[in-house]
């Protein structure tokens, strides 16, 4: 059940805000984070709201982070495939799937990995944790290859790392305020915090960003934070953007249940 909620964007302002294309919905996704059980109720939502909506050409886009700290972040990565099976569904890269793309080419890399959520991702994989807890490092990066195939490497690999979309720019972390779009580092876009979070003026477009959590989607002017914490928070945010309007589908863990929210523009 879909539950209506107050806006948290405020009231339409009389001119016109940054806008997407026309005749373009687009379905933006934060930080997954493992959280398979409220990336499916939210796959569901949005399903259910673009069929319920005007006709439109809609894309799904993810914000990063699919994996780590949550329990099921193979779950994750194989829905997802799925989904895109089905409907246009694109991935930026984030610095999760950085760090755990980098675990396979040095131990110490995969050390920093297992401290930052990268045991319960290779957990979700099909080890067990008695398994885990018995292998030393070494051990550990001589396996996982062998349980983390390459085709799936690869598909993690494919990520993109920026998508432009009318006045928007969609990205994991942020973007350098110094430098123009089409002159940002990998490194900024996957990583960035502090020059970019605490940017006040104007950026070359809006940016959507995950990467740093709010505990509620923070709306700053030039840039939009969505990232609500799924992993610990149990909340998993949506924006909806199409024309000049914004309103989010959230799905929040209520004791055992999951329930579904829109927040109107």
């Amino acid at each position: 059940m879909l539950t209506k909620l107050r806006s948290l964007f405020g009231s339409k302002p009389d001119v016109p805000g940054p806008s997407v294309p026309a005749g373009k919905r687009y379905y933006l996704l934060g930080d997954i984070h493992g959280r398979l059980d409220l990336y499916e109720a939210l796959i569901d939502a949005i399903e259910q709201d673009d069929a319920q909506s005007p006709p439109a050409q809609s894309e799904v886009i993810l914000l990063g982070d699919l994996v780590d700290r949550g329990p099921d972040s193979a779950g994750v990565i194989a829905r997802t495939r799925q989904w895109q099976s089905q409907r246009s569904v694109r991935v930026l890269a984030g610095n999760h799937e950085d760090m755990f793309l980098q675990s396979f080419e040095k131990p110490d890399i995969l050390r920093h990995f297992l401290k930052h959520g990268g045991r319960e991702t290779i957990m979700s994989y099909g080890l067990t944790k008695k398994q885990f807890n018995a292998m030393t490092l070494e051990e550990m990066f001589a396996f996982i290859p062998q349980l983390i195939p390459q085709s799936e490497r690869d598909y993690i690999d494919s990520f993109e790392e920026m998508i432009v979309a009318g006045d928007y720019v969609f990205v994991h972390a942020g973007i350098d305020p110094a430098m123009p779009l089409d002159r940002q580092k990998r490194s900024d876009l996957l990583w960035i915090r502090d020059r970019f979070l605490d940017h006040k003026g104007p950026l070359q477009k809006v940016v959507v960003h995950g990467h740093t959590i709010f505990d509620e989607v923070l709306d700053c002017g030039n840039r939009i934070g969505i990232d609500t914490g799924a992993f610990r928070s149990g909340v998993l945010t949506a924006l909806v953007l199409e024309g000049d309007t914004k309103r989010m589908l959230q799905t929040r863990m209520d004791g055992d249940e999951i329930g579904v929210l829109g927040i109107a523009a």
